[in-house]
């Protein structure tokens, strides 16, 4: 008879994702294999690391451990490091905390048990379903519960595709931390006084750049899942041939974040193909609409029907950002070079905010500093930051990179933290624009928004 564990589902993805993407393969049910150490050892020896889950009626204890089962005995050489996380359900919603602990579990008098300065931290009787924790453990998982607790069922799962490294497991256990505060801080954002509702963000790029992926990647952060909605492609002529202005839901049902991204079609070294320059001026100030078709061999003028003549301060570009593969920005000809700085001089003279945005990093993990705070240059990629530097003068601080969601199938909080990044530092940059307008373009919505006295 095939065992089945009581996992769900989406607690499964979200425990996957957690651990960078792992699979999960059931070795142990207590209620189908016994009630005992031995039962578990017998199961669980010899297969690397894995997680252990107590289900405590709705919510989920899970030990994840480094190393192996057959290590654990109070005399073995080997000391396991474990990280404990809770996933809890609260209004049809899964929370997940985490914790690292540096302590070794160890097999003592047929019991599992983590101590620290001989004080028992953590203690599971299998023969009879009880799980101890600490008051210290419980307050940073945000359970109901210290001291001893009856579970309904415990269950342990072999991790495959884990690097067995202690130092990649912080790492991977801190980026789920830090991606979630980055997403707190951006649907917690306001635009600069509130001169606007949302920030209006322009991508510009080459043909195959990402900028509809770019987008795309950050829908599928918002809503949990990888999602498709700005058509892509690997075309040699623009996939994108009409201007859109895409707003974000947070989630399916949410309300729309305070940003927008625009998508135009892509540049093109050859004349008459792709976006005509002479759109750009026109973008920037508000002047064309969502959907407009673009003409690579004309601009839109006021006499086009949809021109918005009068534009505000929110229909404006408040930020640019330059999308470029990382694999090509060595490789850009002259032809393509020229229209590059032609777009840069259009947007210095309006004096916006603007960014590079380097796409198709391949290992994000890499990237990363272990505090997630900076990005460390590895030679290759601190050539093409050089590159772009010189190229189109942008600071350093503004030339950012992303791994796309392009092929995969499922999130990574290595690439979630690149493109929540990036995204953040374009509205820092959006706000340094509007807090720098005149006060003859803002004195006006000031007043508006100030209250009656």
């Amino acid at each position: 008879m095939e065992v089945t564990t009581r996992l769900t589902w989406n607690d499964e993805i979200h425990l996957r994702k957690l651990l960078g993407n792992v699979s999960l393969s059931l070795l142990y049910k207590s209620s189908a294999h016994g009630d005992s150490i031995e039962a578990m050892l017998q199961r669980c020896s010899h297969q690397g690391c894995t997680v252990t889950m107590f289900y405590i009626n709705c919510n989920i204890i899970v030990a994840f451990m480094l190393g192996d089962y057959s290590n654990l005995y109070e005399n073995s050489a080997e000391l396991n490091d474990s990280f404990w996380f809770s996933v809890q359900k609260k209004d049809d919603a899964t929370e997940i905390e985490t914790l690292l602990l540096n302590i070794a579990p160890q097999i003592s008098d047929k019991e599992l048990v983590g101590r620290s300065l001989k004080k028992d931290i953590f203690l599971i009787r299998l023969y009879n379903n009880t799980i101890y924790l600490t008051d210290v453990i419980t307050k940073k998982l945000k359970l109901d519960f210290y001291g001893f607790k009856k579970y309904l069922e415990c269950e342990v799962f072999r991790v495959e595709g884990f690097k067995d490294n202690l130092d990649y497991a912080k790492k991977i256990m801190k980026a789920g931390e830090h991606r979630n505060r980055l997403l707190a801080e951006i649907r917690d954002y306001k635009p600069y006084a509130d001169l606007v509702p949302e920030i209006r963000i322009l991508l510009v790029g080459p043909v195959g750049s990402g900028k509809s992926s770019f987008f795309n990647s950050v829908k599928s952060i918002f809503h949990g899942h990888v999602t498709c909605q700005a058509i892509v492609g690997s075309d040699v002529t623009s996939i994108t041939e009409q201007y859109r202005i895409y707003s974000v839901k947070d989630g399916k049902n949410g309300k729309s974040l305070p940003f927008k991204l625009c998508d135009t079609m892509g540049l093109d070294e050859t004349e008459g193909v792709g976006l005509c320059i002479g759109d750009i001026p026109h973008i920037l100030k508000g002047c064309v609409p969502d959907r407009y078709q673009f003409n690579p061999h004309k601009p839109i003028t006021p006499e086009h029907s949809t021109f918005i003549t009068s534009p505000s301060l929110k229909d404006r570009i408040h930020c640019v950002a330059y999308v470029l593969n990382i694999n090509s920005v060595d490789n850009l000809s002259s032809k393509m070079l020229a229209k590059f700085k032609k777009v840069h001089k259009e947007v210095l003279s309006c004096g916006i905010a603007h960014v590079a945005l380097l796409t198709n990093v391949s290992n994000c993990s890499e990237v990363l500093q272990d505090n997630f705070l900076n990005m460390s240059r590895s030679v290759t990629s601190q050539s093409k930051v050089t590159i772009v530097n010189k190229m189109l003068g942008i600071p350093i601080s503004n030339i950012l990179m992303v791994g796309n969601y392009a092929s995969d199938l499922e999130l990574n909080p290595m690439n979630d933290i690149l493109i929540l990044s990036a995204l953040r530092q374009m509205l820092r940059a959006a706000d340094s624009f509007l807090e720098d307008l005149p006060f003859e373009e803002t004195g006006a919505i000031v007043r508006v928004l100030q209250p009656c006295i």
